[in-house]
């Protein structure tokens, strides 16, 4: 069935308290897509930042982000008091996260939530610590553990917490006890909002599509915790790191430096950490896409400590066995792989074993390079793929139509008919509309017409990703309708066979 996503990180959502959370305006946001015949809501990863800010370098694959949690809701449940949080500095710049004001105000403010929730809601919190025990308990002392080393990595830590022996990890749970209980609690109110949110957003009839990263940070509670999954040495560092090798845009490659899964340890417990993993992430999802995809085939070891990528070497993955597996023990999962940049026979065989759609990128299709066409044009496109303008790793539409090599540009300008008039991100969106594809996700951003400034990501740079944030109104009724037309005009509302409306097909769901 053919249907449109809007690709919008919560972060990204206005809140007067510094960052986009799962209150209100994100609920407010699920009507708006509803309302213009949107059905998915794709979001970045939603778990706790680390040093640098990305949702894709984090200190756990399973834990919530706890900037995300809603301080207006916190206070409408009784637990938080409006002056707790309503003076404190978030932040200057309404259109950007200040991630160093969120990190010194967001905890303090927090802690007071918990400690009426463990007053008030303890058979509550109590449930949800039993129920995610098999990851909370790790994370929570993880946490507890950096905050008394300073914010030191694990590795940094004292033989005996950093090897986990029975005795360092007792005398840390012992030491550390309010801290734990502190960060166990913030878990049960990211998940708590996280549910409500998740709930509301099926009662409109949308989706929402997480995104998992394929490799976890080296400094996460997933690694101390598990080390004999992943490639470490006596002293429990890697022994090579994950990266990308030289190619026409980078002529030293990418060093990404997290470490690397041990496959066959993995395989001989019957990929246990892995299918977990993916399990854990579509209890939150509706549907999953998955990053780099390629390294279930293939995937590029670096000697830990190299300068460049230029030394490293491709091994052989888990390939089709790991989902296998997985569908045995979840059945058909929706699954969407980003199987972007380079891709070998065997990568491509792999995901059609897969039947997972893969992903297309209109801004790749006029690299005036590749002189014999490009396999991201529209035309070519599968119905079982979600088509994109551009990811969150891209510039918005028009930011790529000003950034781009003069003769791509020229070239997207003529092929897609661009209209200033109308503005031609429009016109670079409905390439994708009308295209085969089953699913097509658009950025907020080219919805709002905005240019590089919005950008969400430029990949291998620091300092000023993640940032961007829409202003108070952006949802406006005037653009859902907007965006309405058009899912009428390319056949992409929700049962548009019958002309229900997201609510409608949401009702009947439930009466079933």
């Amino acid at each position: 069935m053919r249907s449109s996503g809007v690709l919008m990180p919560v972060t990204a959502l206005p809140s007067p308290w510094g960052v986009g959370t799962m209150g209100a305006q994100a609920r407010a946001f699920v009507d708006f897509l509803s309302d213009a015949g949107v059905s998915v809501w794709q979001v970045l990863p939603i778990v706790p930042t680390s040093y640098g800010d990305s949702p894709y370098q984090s200190f756990s694959t399973f834990a919530g982000n706890p900037y995300l949690i809603d301080l207006d809701d916190l206070a409408e449940e009784g637990l938080l008091c409006r002056d707790e949080y309503a003076g404190r500095d978030w932040g200057s710049d309404p259109a950007r996260v200040d991630y160093g004001a969120l990190y010194r105000e967001r905890f303090d403010v927090l802690r007071h939530a918990v400690r009426r929730l463990e007053r008030d809601r303890a058979g509550e919190l109590a449930s949800f610590c039993d129920r995610e025990r098999a990851w909370l308990d790790d994370y929570a002392l993880f946490m507890a553990a950096k905050d008394a080393h300073g914010g030191a990595p694990w590795h940094a830590w004292e033989d005996a917490l950093r090897f986990r022996s029975p005795e360092g990890l007792a005398e840390a749970r012992e030491a550390l006890a309010d801290e734990v209980r502190f960060w166990r609690g913030v878990q049960c109110l990211f998940f708590r909002q996280w549910d409500r949110l998740h709930d509301h957003a099926r009662s409109r009839g949308v989706r929402i599509m997480g995104d998992l990263p394929f490799y976890v940070a080296d400094d996460s509670a997933d690694v101390w915790s598990h080390p004999e999954q992943f490639q470490l040495d006596e002293s429990l560092r890697p022994r090579e790191i994950a990266g990308v090798p030289p190619d026409g845009f980078s002529a030293i490659g990418q060093l990404w430096g997290n470490p690397l899964f041990a496959w066959d340890r993995m395989k001989a417990d019957g990929y246990e950490w892995w299918t977990a993993r993916i399990e854990a992430q579509l209890r939150l999802y509706d549907i999953l896409r998955i990053d780099h995809f390629r390294g279930f085939d293939t995937y590029f070891a670096i000697p830990a400590g190299a300068v460049t990528a230029a030394d490293g070497h491709w091994r052989r993955g888990p390939g089709i066995e790991l989902f296998e597996l997985l569908e045995k023990r979840m059945g058909r999962c929706e699954i969407v792989a980003e199987d972007l940049g380079y891709l070998t026979d065997s990568v491509r065989a792999l995901l059609a074993e897969s039947g997972f759609p893969g992903m297309k990128v209109l801004e790749f299709a006029f690299d005036t390079r590749d002189g014999t066409g490009s396999e991201y044009l529209p035309y070519r496109y599968p119905t079982n793929c979600v088509a994109y303008v551009g990811t969150h790793d891209n510039d918005t539409a028009l930011g790529w139509l000003e950034s781009a090599p003069l003769d791509d540009a020229m070239l997207a300008r003529e092929y897609l008919h661009l209209d200033p008039r109308e503005g031609e991100g429009w016109g670079m969106m409905r390439a994708i509309w009308a295209s085969a594809a089953d699913l097509a996700v658009v950025q907020m951003q080219d919805l709002l017409g905005l240019g590089s400034e919005a950008r969400i990501n430029t990949p291998s740079t620091l300092g000023a990703n993640w940032q961007w944030r829409a202003l108070p109104g952006f949802d406006s009724p005037a653009l859902a309708a907007r965006v309405h037309r058009q899912m009428e005009l390319y056949h992409r509302l929700p049962d548009v066979a019958t002309g229900r409306s997201p609510r409608d097909v949401a009702e009947k769901n439930e009466e079933e």
